[in-house]
């Protein structure tokens, strides 16, 4: 075969197939056409191969071929309409799928902070040796409610939400170990233990719930759902079921993914919350009261949307055409 021959009559082909590769919104009529050179395309490499094996042309058709498989498979343009279905089907259903996991972590977290009040007030020299009276005055008096106040209401609320999206990506991320998770709700449930110990110990119980319940309810949960996300991923490789260790990962790691994005909104609202509502001149009861409405509304939408779309058979994993194919398991 004459290679230069089949070069000059063929490259056209190989050019057009190239354009239509980089076409970011083909047409119908540009998108059967880009099928039909990848046809011939993948036939002219095949008779380089068998008859005139030429190492750069082989390389090139091959390079050119892999681009228009990977258009063809992962060519789809985001809708508003795709947005539309994460918020009222995708995220509540995984959510909803993964509520005995968050909810679990929840109850812990309560059940093992109450213990670290306890624990606290019945031996107080755990704090007083670490603080001087001075100190521990300063943190009751001005310090703890001082602190949201401190920044301008719009800097703290962006401050707060960023650290807590942080956080929560933290306990997905490392929800791979599963213990590292644990360590991180650890030190966090401390810190707020002992804390709420000094503050009730000293008779400022009304001031510590007053400024922590606003926000901290919407935002506590939202970090025990990331914990939940982040041990149930954990458990995928663990645990694989029927599946292969690789599958159930991936599944578990794709539904993190997408709850990591649904609570950077959840996140956004409690740190509007603390940084707007918490330091506000508003009355304790009318403070705390917008805390707990803000959870009623999540765990509706949890528990109504989010059953409905887990009803309907939504896992809260992409969908099939984005996924691909897998193969059947027994």
């Amino acid at each position: 075969m004459d290679l230069d021959a089949f070069v000059a009559h063929n490259e056209p082909v190989w050019h057009r197939l190239d354009a239509l590769v980089h076409r970011r919104r083909p047409t119908a009529d540009e998108a059967d056409e880009l099928l039909d050179l990848y046809q011939r395309t993948s036939t002219h490499l095949s008779v380089v191969r068998s008859s005139a094996p030429d190492p750069s042309l082989v390389r090139y058709l091959s390079a050119l071929l892999t681009r228009a498989r990977i258009a063809q498979a992962s060519r789809r343009a985001l809708s508003w309409r795709d947005v539309l279905w994460f918020w009222t089907h995708s995220f509540p259903a995984a959510l909803y799928r993964l509520r005995w996991w968050w909810l679990s972590v929840w109850g812990a977290n309560l059940v093992v902070v109450t213990i670290i009040v306890a624990w606290t007030m019945h031996h107080p020299e755990l704090y007083s040796q670490a603080l001087t009276k001075a100190e521990i005055d300063r943190l009751v008096n001005t310090d703890f409610a001082g602190y949201y106040s401190e920044y301008a209401h719009h800097e703290f609320a962006t401050m707060v939400w960023v650290n807590n999206a942080w956080v929560s990506a933290l306990c997905i991320a490392m929800g791979v170990l599963g213990f590292p998770v644990v360590m991180l709700l650890w030190s966090n449930i401390l810190n707020v233990g002992i804390i709420g110990a000094l503050m009730l110990e000293h008779g400022r119980a009304s001031l510590f719930f007053g400024m922590l319940l606003p926000h901290g309810l919407l935002e506590l949960t939202a970090v025990f759902v990331a914990a939940g996300a982040g041990l149930r991923l954990f458990w995928s490789w663990i645990d694989p079921g029927a599946r292969t260790r690789a599958q159930a990962f991936a599944e578990a790691g794709r539904t993190a993914i997408g709850i990591a994005m649904g609570l950077v909104a959840v996140l956004l609202v409690s740190g509007l919350i603390e940084g707007f509502v918490t330091p506000s001149d508003l009355p304790t009861w009318a403070r705390v009261g917008i805390g707990v409405l803000a959870l009623l509304a999540f765990l509706a939408y949890v528990f109504t949307l989010g059953r409905r779309a887990a009803r309907q058979g939504v896992t809260g994993d992409l969908d099939r055409r984005d996924v691909g194919d897998t193969a059947p398991l027994a």
